[in-house]
């Protein structure tokens, strides 16, 4: 059964995917003469660097994703269509997806990654991972509720595993969440659950490397560690998580820590489509792109974003990184020449590097710029206002800069909520 789509004269794009990427070269393409089809599973873009915040309630979902229809009320060449693509069939230029199968001029997978366990299903099974909207309340949830039966619990050992989180991993997600952490342990905690004495929390971030921040400055990673350890984090590095049970966290070193919560930020791996040449995939199952982005051995297949790794780049063995500004970059660059219809002056993809950054609280930020690096809190503000002008969406900007002065001004938050859905959404 094919997609139920018009077939019209124009050429057609179809792009897997609407993180970063795959929603710049969507809206790029809107206004030009192709037939855009755009497809993800879910019917909202998300702003994945903010998820931590809505993980300790620090914002509401709401505030972070935007309608993809909404955005493209007025083209009449654009298509969303919610659906699983699960095949590529390069040589009769086909997908074929839960909805159908769907012909395409030009397919541009913007697909992401996802959380990587290295084969290792307990660890999958046991820990919390923080890769989309979905995940992040699970992990709200889960910490409110546990804070709930901790103040009911009688056993030390037992308030121990309830209260006590586990983060794993100390790229910029792992240091912050348990950034956010520290300061709901310093701040939140005293307030709402008084009959808990907020010196018996404990939260640990186990990095296996020898610094946080790996893909930053040296001086980002130490400034961001001592930002940790000020807010009462327990930074093990060194050292890896090995299994989980449920009841303790198990590392390579024979250290057992009590927690039920382990939040896994540990690594990403990209997925893979069936149909897809093996001699195509490179390091975490990236697709191996020349300097025009087209996958090797796919004419006319394309990827951007975490999934793209350049492989004529010899400065780059493993590719770029795989941040957002990287895939917005490569939206732009492929948008505009597919737009040049004479593939002759099709341009190669350069990455800009515009820096990198990341937040340990309030006051707290460390920041590396091409020219100068710099932490404290001119570096936090300078974090919030880069990430407040990536949000999409107006009235998001609003809401996310009245939570944050609101939280800024009285140290608090209202959006300490357990919402469970009562029954499953049925599936598309």
């Amino acid at each position: 059964m094919a997609f139920n789509i018009p077939e019209t004269d124009q050429k057609r794009v179809v792009i897997i995917g609407a993180g970063f990427g795959g929603l710049k070269l969507a809206r790029k393409l809107k206004r030009s003469n192709f037939q855009v089809v755009l497809i993800d599973k879910n019917n909202f873009h998300q702003f994945q660097p903010l998820f931590y915040q809505v993980a300790t309630a620090g914002l509401e979902p709401s505030s972070i994703s935007f309608p993809l229809r909404k955005m493209f009320q007025k083209s009449d060449s654009m298509f969303i269509r919610l659906s699983k693509v699960e095949r590529i069939d390069h040589e009769q230029k086909r997908i074929y997806a839960e909805l159908g199968y769907l012909n395409y001029d030009y397919l541009v997978s913007a697909l992401g990654a996802t959380t990587n366990y290295y084969g290792n299903e307990e660890l999958q099974r046991n820990t919390l991972p923080m890769k989309s909207i979905g995940e992040a309340l699970l992990l709200r949830n889960t910490i409110l509720t546990h804070f709930e039966k901790s103040i009911s619990t009688r056993s030390y050992s037992e308030r121990q595993k309830l209260i006590d989180v586990v983060v794993v991993g100390g790229g910029a997600t792992g240091v912050e969440v348990a950034g956010a952490l520290g300061e709901m342990k310093k701040y939140i905690l005293p307030k709402d659950y008084k009959e808990l004495s907020s010196k018996e929390v404990d939260i640990y971030l186990v990095h296996s490397g020898a610094r946080l921040l790996p893909g930053m400055s040296e001086k980002a990673s130490r400034d961001a560690e001592q930002f940790l350890v000020e807010l009462g984090v327990h930074v093990i590095k060194n050292t890896r998580v090995t299994s989980c049970d449920g009841e303790y966290a198990y590392t390579n070193d024979n250290r057992k820590i009590e927690a039920k919560k382990v939040i896994w930020a540990a690594g990403i791996v990209c997925p893979k489509l069936a149909g897809t040449p093996d001699a195509a995939l490179g390091k975490g199952n990236r697709l191996k792109v020349n300097s025009l982005l087209e996958v090797e051995g796919m004419p006319d297949v394309f990827a951007i974003g975490d999934q793209a790794l350049v492989s004529d780049r010899e400065d780059l063995p493993f590719g770029h990184p795989q941040v957002a500004q990287v895939a917005i970059q490569m939206a732009k660059v492929l948008a505009a020449n597919l737009k040049n219809g004479d593939r002759a002056k099709w341009k190669p993809f350069r990455y800009k590097d515009l820096g990198s950054m990341a937040t340990v609280g309030r006051n707290r930020a460390v920041c590396d710029l091409p020219k100068f690096k710099f932490s404290g809190f001119f570096a936090w503000l300078t974090w919030l206002f880069v990430h407040l002008m990536a949000l999409v969406g107006v009235k998001n900007k609003v809401f996310v800069f009245i939570n944050w002065f609101w939280s800024y001004i009285t140290y608090d938050q209202s959006l300490r909520l357990i919402i469970r859905a009562e029954r499953d959404t049925p599936q598309v």
